[in-house]
């Protein structure tokens, strides 16, 4: 079983993050520049939360919300769940479907080392889905 090290050394280690007091406006532009769903929210140089696509929507859009005039601190989920870089997937996506979650930190001691979401584990878990841009996999 993989690792959530060896699939961090796969996919890489990039985390992308924003400070609490930002706008929601900011931070969609951040997810968009980079072409993600989720931010790690960070104060002080700790994580305080992750801010998430869905979070945007629940809790700015659905409440007719100005992106430019709320905080991230205002929408972010400052519950978040971790795991260790010797977890296996398999431990992952058994805490993601018990606390119905989309995303994991992974923290080394008190660092954090990435960010997993439920893609990059289903891409580790399903037998071809490393291969899943492909485009023969694509045409069928």
């Amino acid at each position: 079983m993989q690792t959530v090290k060896e699939i961090l050394h796969s996919k890489g280690h990039d985390i992308w993050s924003i400070s609490p007091y930002a706008t929601m406006l900011e931070a969609l532009k951040l997810m968009s520049a980079k072409d993600i769903g989720v931010l790690v929210v960070v104060d002080g140089g700790r994580p305080v939360g992750i801010l998430s696509e869905r979070d945007y929507a629940r809790k700015v859009v659905l409440l007719g919300k100005k992106s430019s005039e709320t905080a991230v601190k205002d929408a972010m989920t400052s519950k978040f769940h971790s795991v260790r870089p010797d977890d296996t997937a398999e431990q992952c996506v058994k805490l993601m479907v018990a606390k119905d979650i989309r995303h994991l930190l992974v923290f080394d001691g008190e660092k954090l080392v990435g960010i997993l979401s439920i893609k990059d584990l289903a891409k580790t878990l399903i037998p071809g889905g490393e291969n899943w841009a492909s485009p023969s996999l694509l045409d069928t």
